[in-house]
């Protein structure tokens, strides 16, 4: 079993207090320390008391980290060790969490290069810049330390916080109970390459300490759901990643057999499990023959174990698996089941089961409330098909991280644009689970991380 120690200011901590971390299986993987609030609350004010590293010190450690991340062993595991067993405590299927965590390195390896678009091209990084003392904005940070509640569906989602040690805060990373391993691995490199104690911390904590994470941080990100997204709402310190409720529109101008492709792979890449994953496809004309066409391609994904190189679809412990399918029948109730809740649940051996995608059809769209069927997002392949009509405008589309929108007509496209709950549009064949550095996730980090100050010197 591994050991997971906190990484606080003084180095590796292990605390009387300790949590066993489970595979989907049943087995125990890893020991983790849970470290009380206290601790939590001297990290932060310790990292706030370090200056930052100068811009070339933190560039060269970040690239040689993504090295260290990708290469090293760590807590007595390789790379490949550590990817399966970050597979077998997430669910996640094996060759996607492999591809997430060389998507991470490589995030950490790019973390200057992806902090550049988001700052305006009239702020100088530094005020000893030529253009700053002639006059003119300087790029600040609004504090020093960044605390993050990481999720635990999967290794991708450190590969954004290490923007703001690019940009020279100091972190401290709360890593989920639910996938530790990646956190811990990469405070561990980032350390080895060549950042301080107190620039990166690792601080596995129970909710009270989440909580100090929060309060005694400048700023912080935290990912959950729509309870987590309405628990921050009206704090601006806090950048929530909650549910990306994400979205297909094909009108009618445009042919879906020639985008189908682009639909299953939307709903069913990174495992269905990603917050970039389609939940509902919307479709200017009789959906059924569409949802039909998309229920035959997910229907095909065989059900492996989550070690099996060919796995696609995310695993859970049986009674977890059960208690998603039983949720989402009651989503579906008034819907039509192509493939529908009782099929989703396949036992896969070891008291697991994978989760078969579902397919629903619906007569409408409804009227874009969270609570429609069309923003029901769940942590596996599951997809809500409904016809659109103009009438309906954009309102169907709301409360979405992406939307592809299929379609010839500029003026919708302006509309979503302008739509303030929808973050990202992307038009024409690209997946909702399409990303790279220069495209927004859910805005720029930098646009909270950082502001506009002007100066002007001698």
């Amino acid at each position: 079993m591994v050991h997971i120690d906190a990484l606080g200011p003084q180095g590796e901590y292990r605390t009387r207090n300790r949590e066993v971390v489970l595979s989907t299986a049943g087995d125990a993987v890893a020991e983790l320390s849970i470290v009380p609030p206290l601790y939590v609350s001297r990290t932060v004010n310790a990292q706030r008391k370090a200056r930052p590293l100068p811009v070339a010190q933190r560039e060269a450690a970040l690239a040689a980290a993504a090295g260290v991340f990708a290469t090293a062993t760590i807590a007595g595991l390789d790379f490949e060790a550590y990817v399966a067993a970050a597979s077998r405590i997430s669910g996640m299927p094996i060759a996607v969490t492999r591809a997430g965590a060389r998507g991470v390195a490589d995030a950490v390896g790019g973390a200057f290069a992806a902090v550049r678009p988001a700052r305006p091209v009239g702020a100088a990084m530094d005020w000893r810049q030529h253009t700053a003392r002639c006059g003119g904005a300087v790029w600040a940070r609004r504090g020093e330390v960044f605390g993050v509640h990481a999720a635990g569906n999967g290794p991708g989602v450190h590969g954004l916080w290490p923007q703001a040690l690019a940009l020279g805060y100091r972190v401290a990373v709360r890593p989920s109970r639910r996938e530790p391993l990646t956190a811990h691995r990469l405070v561990n490199a980032l350390r080895q390459a060549g950042f301080r104690e107190e620039d990166a911390a690792y601080l596995p904590t129970d909710h009270g300490g989440a909580d100090e994470l929060i309060r005694a941080g400048d700023l912080a990100m935290v990912y959950g759901g729509q309870d987590v997204v309405d628990k921050y709402a009206a704090d601006p310190r806090v950048v929530v990643n909650g549910p990306g409720r994400a979205k297909i529109l094909i009108t009618a101008d445009r042919d879906w057999r020639d985008h189908l492709d682009v639909v299953v792979d939307s709903i069913a890449s990174l495992g269905g499990m990603a917050c970039v994953n389609t939940t509902a496809v919307l479709y200017e004309g009789d959906p059924a023959p569409l949802a039909a066409a998309i229920a035959e391609r997910l229907a095909a994904i065989e059900p492996l174990p989550g070690a099996d190189e060919r796995a696609v679809l995310p695993t859970q412990p049986l009674g977890r698996a059960y208690a998603l399918a039983a949720h989402l029948a009651a989503k579906a109730a008034g819907t039509t089941p192509l493939l529908g809740a009782d099929q989703v649940v396949a036992r896969v051996g070891d008291g697991c089961a994978a989760l078969r995608p579902a397919v629903h059809l619906l007569a409408g769209p409804g009227s874009g409330r969270l609570t429609d069927p069309l923003n029901a997002e769940l942590p596996f392949p599951c997809v809500w098909v409904s016809p659109w009509s103009p009438g309906a405008g954009v309102a169907p589309l709301r409360h979405s991280l992406v939307v592809t929108a299929v379609t010839g007509d500029d003026g919708l496209i302006d509309a979503l644009l302008a739509e303030p709950t929808v973050s990202n549009v992307y038009r024409g064949g690209h997946p909702t689970c399409h990303g790279a550095p220069e495209i927004p996730h859910d805005g720029f980090l930098a646009d909270v991380l950082m502001r506009n100050k002007g100066f002007v010197g001698d």
